[in-house]
């Protein structure tokens, strides 16, 4: 998936504790501010207004929007850099089958924390005999050091994992372990176990990695540690999605990642790939890296995209990432009252240094508040008060949580085309195969998760654009954590072994 593209400050989760149920306060004068709360429904209705028009998504705007997808999935599958998507070969040509049998680790680097966890799978009887994980914080001298000293760190946190080896997991004597390596950061695959990084992103600056082999890296770190230990698989978050929901299900055939980031795969016929030189496949498909939050084609736009897009460090890049992810929805909203607060004071005369700062409110904020259900709004005013600085009567809460619902519903409809345009691609290639029978989208990411308003908006713009009787075929289907188990089942589809002990 795409890194973050704007520097603001950490994100919150929406896993933290503004992703639940606020507890109610009683707002106190932040000091210095002098806030004359007053109803301005008039001064800030013609903003609403235009923001409602802007972000309008309509069946017609949702229907460009999933043809011009599936075109450009087309031009990006013909040379490379044939359209904004970069359209990835995965090198992914065996999907789990539940045959898998034997021990296998994953290693999931995505970010400042990463995750080490192994699998004992038992075959297509007992499947998933046990899983155990541990989750590490990477120094952050380390994300400023060199290629060696983070791939030790890496390599020594895998040792320690190991040592805890025992219970329900068994690996043969003659056996090396083979773990999936889940690698977040701009890569450019060579094949299934090999990959260039093209640069750090989400905050990291190691020195000496960039052009060179991130599995050599972490091979040879695990020989430095005496590890008996090789990367069999090299994947994306996405595409590690995939292949996890895939393993319980058969009709799986696109994941959707739906986060702080955003991103999406599925499989494609090999045979439709013009730019892929060699055809030798396996099993005659492979999974297909979009990395659509670089998509831009006829997406409804507001001054506030605008205006966050212009401040970015890369402006007219991943519009569709800022439209729709969890890093930008926040920002969005907070753009938007910020504008309404200086032409309307729909918060009072004056405005907080709170207000004007960058990324201040976060997704998960904005989600909390269209979760209040209570008379006065106390959940939105608590949150307006705190993480905003500013004070607020019903009417103004009434109106942010229009302003949240508006940014909101674009997202999921856009997102949700989004999907649409995918599956339409793959129904045009395949004649029928997909829009015919049970097919499943397998979604995971907080927002994705989290968010119940932004799930229906996107559940009902797929029905929509798909008409009632197809869209009962196409399953929107939460896959929690798939990601973590998924590099290790790739570990296993990959592996020099047979699956016969």
């Amino acid at each position: 998936m795409s890194a973050a593209i704007i520097s603001p400050p950490a994100v919150r989760s929406f896993h933290g504790s503004r992703s639940g149920k606020m507890v109610s306060r009683s707002p106190r004068r932040p000091r210095g501010v002098i806030m004359s709360v007053q109803s301005n429904v008039i001064s800030v209705a013609p903003i609403l207004t235009k923001l409602k028009n802007d972000c309008a998504a309509p069946l017609p705007v949702l229907r460009h929007v999933a043809d011009a997808m599936a075109e450009d999935m087309r031009a990006g599958l013909l040379f490379d850099g044939g359209s904004d998507l970069k359209m990835i070969l995965s090198y992914v040509d065996s999907l789990p089958t539940g045959n898998e049998k034997g021990l296998f680790y994953a290693l999931d680097l995505g970010g400042t924390n990463f995750r080490v966890l192994r699998v004992q799978l038992g075959g297509n009887e007992d499947r998933v005999v046990d899983t155990e994980f541990e989750q590490v914080a990477i120094p952050q001298e380390l994300m400023f050091g060199t290629t060696e000293e983070l791939f030790d760190f890496i390599a020594s946190a895998l040792a320690n994992f190991i040592e805890k080896e025992g219970g329900k997991f068994y690996l043969p004597n003659d056996r090396t372990r083979e773990t999936g390596f889940t690698f977040s950061f701009p890569v450019r695959q060579t094949s299934i176990d090999s990959g260039i990084l093209m640069k750090w992103t989400k905050g990291f600056a190691v020195s000496g990695t960039a052009g060179k082999d991130v599995v050599a890296c972490l091979n040879e770190a695990m020989e430095r540690k005496g590890l008996n230990m090789r990367v069999s698989a090299l994947v994306n978050d996405t595409v590690a999605t995939l292949a996890g929901a895939r393993y319980w299900d058969d009709d799986v055939m696109v994941a959707v990642i739906l986060g702080t980031g955003t991103n999406a795969c599925y499989v494609e016929r090999v045979d439709a790939i013009p730019k892929l030189s060699s055809k030798n496949s396996t099993s005659g498909r492979t999974i297909i890296n979009t990395e659509w939050g670089a998509f831009c084609n006829g997406l409804p736009l507001t001054e506030f995209d605008r205006e966050m897009d212009a401040d970015s460090i890369n402006p007219g890049e991943q519009i569709f990432e800022k439209t729709i992810s969890g890093m930008y929805l926040g920002e969005i909203v907070r753009r938007v009252l910020l504008k309404m607060a200086r032409g309307g004071e729909l918060f009072g005369d004056s405005i907080s240094d709170k207000l004007l700062t960058p990324f201040m409110l976060k997704t998960p904020d904005i989600c909390a508040m269209q979760q209040d259900t209570s008379k006065d709004l106390e959940v939105v005013g608590s949150i307006l008060y705190e993480v905003a600085g500013v004070s607020s009567n019903l009417t103004a809460r009434q109106i942010v949580v229009e302003v949240c619902d508006t940014i909101a519903k674009r997202g999921g409809r856009l997102a949700g085309a989004g999907i649409v345009g995918i599956l339409q691609k793959m129904e045009e290639d395949s004649k029928g195969l997909i829009f015919g029978k049970r097919t499943v989208v397998a979604m995971d990411g907080g927002l994705y998760e989290h968010y119940p308003q932004y799930r229906r908006y996107l559940q009902e713009a797929v029905t929509e654009l798909l008409g009632f009787e197809i869209s009962k075929n196409i399953v929107i289907e939460h896959s929690k954590d798939g990601s973590g188990i998924g590099a290790a089942l790739l570990a296993a589809t990959n592996s020099k072994y047979d699956h016969d002990f």
